[in-house]
């Protein structure tokens, strides 16, 4: 005879089975839905934190000066080590301020640190020309990565007014005149001025700091202390750029 038990216990069993059997098919039809899901959640979790990340180090870097920045980590890592004085904006003489905005960004009193008018320009002209503000510079220095990819740009206009939001102009233009590159290890203006030409930032000329403004989007190429005539006319340029915005009041934002 057949144990009763036992046969209960063949009839869970296969009960169990059936139960398995019939749910597994809803399991596999579920999972790419699950991982979307799971994949939306982590991604949104990343975004936020990056956010947090961005906004914790504004802050932070508008009153503590950024030890380093990626580009200059790699520079110095290419090169053996890079070149570089930190000295505060009343350390640096005021033509070599102007002599930047007159040469970068002429409205850079006057942006919120996207200029739309030099972006569609830049636009229309392809890549002939460049459209990034000081504040942009400043955001791709400090934050990100050298390059010209569409993911990098976005998150360039997407940090840039947040910092025009916590630092006033000065401190952009500041941070901007400490960690641009002036030469092939060279970063900011203080070693540039005694690289080029044997004076403290403090102790520029109105020639010399437009010499030095005028080699900025190109610094391996170009040389301060050796201009061509391209050189030459485009600091004679800038010259008279930095006194035109000192006498309309576009320098009155970092003066």
């Amino acid at each position: 005879m057949l144990d009763p038990s036992s046969g209960a216990a063949m009839n869970s069993a296969m009960a169990r089975k059936t139960r398995k059997i019939v749910k597994d098919p809803i399991r596999l039809r579920d999972r790419p839905r699950l991982f979307v899901r799971r994949a939306i959640k982590y991604i949104f979790r990343g975004i936020l934190t990056m956010i947090a990340l961005a906004v914790l180090l504004t802050a932070t870097f508008s009153v503590v000066n950024p030890p380093t920045t990626p580009y200059m980590f790699s520079e110095s890592r290419r090169v053996g080590g890079v070149n570089q004085i930190w000295v505060a904006m009343d350390d640096i003489a005021p033509v070599m301020a102007r002599s930047a905005v007159a040469a970068e960004d002429a409205d850079f009193c006057i942006h919120w640190g996207l200029d739309l008018t030099a972006i569609q320009a830049a636009l229309e002209d392809g890549a002939n020309r460049g459209g990034s503000t000081i504040s942009q510079q400043v955001v791709k220095n400090v934050y990100l990565w050298q390059g010209r990819s569409w993911f990098r740009k976005s998150l360039e206009a997407l940090i840039t007014p947040l910092v025009e939001a916590v630092w006033s102009k000065e401190r952009i233009l500041e941070v901007y005149l400490n960690v641009a590159e002036f030469d092939d290890g060279v970063f900011g203006v203080e070693a540039a001025a005694i690289h080029y030409f044997g004076v403290t930032a403090a102790e520029l000329s109105p020639v010399q700091a437009a010499r030095l403004a005028a080699i900025l989007p190109s610094p391996k190429t170009r040389s301060a202390s050796q201009p061509t005539s391209y050189i030459r006319s485009r600091a004679a340029s800038i010259v008279d750029g930095a006194a035109t915005i000192r006498a309309d009041g576009r320098a009155a934002c970092f003066e």
